[in-house]
């Protein structure tokens, strides 16, 4: 049977694939969310453990703690590239400049709502200052990423003509930024597609999940030809956050197939940590890390499980540094039992797992959720099995 997967070998061949992190930048301006120094400096540190290709640092224009925080990250001397956030103007990337930073990333619109009612100007005045200000971070020798910030909503003819003007002034990429999280997949890939035909620039895609849809809109977005994919740790970021960093890691991996130098094994303290450090906590069905995302009821998955696990799962659990956990409640069948058993020494027939069975169901009914193994032992002594 012919599968229905996208074929990325042509896409392979042609480029490389980035993985980028704003944790530290978008990250912690979801509301309520403050890393202290030290926690900056840490989820860094794991970030470049786990392998990603570039991170978002923080804003050094915004305060001497940012600027603090992001020096102490410089000094880690990480292999991961550090990118610094700016406004367009000379002002904010001399401080990225002055933090010691290589590599920064320019914030703009290019949607009217936010040309016309945020800012009060045209799309000339948005043309002209952000090749003054790309122009001038060239000429500092720094690394220039340069988004087009509500890029949903704008003009596609527009963001084409900002594209060429950006790529002209000499900016190394473009960062596609879905501001409000309006893009949908066939949309972002037909976006991204237009931009690589019509432009020729390396490009990132910078999502938020309003709609959910923002892990989905990076991996279309790299099946139509973006160079470097962005994420935050949990997805954490404003309103209802930002494409998943462990999430796109994993797609990227497992579905697409590209070789990614990441160790996803890492994946679970990266997340737990950063978890802990927004206030926030880990659901145990989170996708990726979640500490149920193995977790195996149902008689027919337990049944083909014990057979072939990756019948239902689609990676190996020790791939996330994860364990797989066998659940016996209202949705076990005999087999699940039977195993479940086995694992404390007690052999019992299928005849024997039907009674008990019935037992589970009903203690699970009456206390809305599954037994423990000394309850289904308790059970099991109840019946005489």
């Amino acid at each position: 049977m012919k599968s229905m997967k996208h074929d990325f070998t042509a896409e392979r061949k042609d480029r490389n694939l980035y993985v980028t992190d704003t944790t530290l930048r978008d990250g912690e301006q979801a509301a309520g969310v403050v890393f202290s120094i030290d926690e900056k400096v840490e989820i860094a540190y794991l970030l470049d453990q786990v392998g990603v290709d570039e991170i978002e640092v923080g804003i050094p224009a915004m305060n001497n703690v940012e600027i603090e925080s992001i020096k102490r990250i410089i000094d880690l001397k990480l292999n991961s590239k550090l990118i610094g956030w700016n406004r367009a103007n000379k002002e904010d990337i001399k401080k990225s400049i002055d933090c010691g930073l290589t590599g920064i990333h320019i914030g703009f619109p290019v949607s009217d709502l936010h040309i016309k009612e945020r800012f009060g100007k045209d799309r000339n005045w948005i043309l002209e200052n952000i090749t003054e200000t790309i122009e001038f971070a060239k000429s500092q020798k720094l690394y220039v990423s340069c988004s087009g910030e509500d890029a949903s909503r704008a003009d596609p003819d527009f963001l084409i003509e900002y594209a060429k003007t950006i790529k002209a002034a000499g900016a190394d990429r473009i960062r596609v930024s879905d501001t409000v999280g309006h893009f949908n997949p066939l949309d972002v890939y037909k976006m991204i597609r237009l931009l690589v035909d019509e432009v020729g620039i390396d490009i990132e895609s910078h999502t938020h999940n309003d709609f959910g849809m923002a892990t989905a809109n990076v991996i279309a977005a790299v099946c139509a030809g973006a160079t470097h994919a962005q994420g935050t740790v949990m997805g954490i970021g404003e309103r209802a956050g930002n494409g998943s960093l462990e999430e796109i890691i994993m797609a990227l991996k497992y579905i697409c197939g590209f070789d990614l130098k990441v160790e996803t094994r890492k994946l679970k303290d990266l997340v737990n940590f950063v978890a802990k450090a927004a206030g926030r906590t880990v659901p145990n069905w989170k996708p990726i890390v979640g500490e149920d995302i193995f977790a195996h009821e149902s008689g027919i998955h337990v049944s083909a499980g014990l057979k072939a696990n990756h019948l239902f799962e689609p990676f190996a659990p020790e791939d996330v540094n994860l364990e797989r956990k066998l659940v016996i409640g209202k949705h076990s069948g005999t087999a699940g039992i039977i195993h479940k058993l086995g694992m404390h020494g007690i052999k019992i027939t299928t005849e024997e797992a039907y009674v008990l069975l019935e037992e589970v169901r009903q203690f699970s009914l009456e206390h809305k959720r599954a037994l423990t193994d000394n309850e289904l032992l308790q059970l099991a002594n109840k019946v005489n099995v």
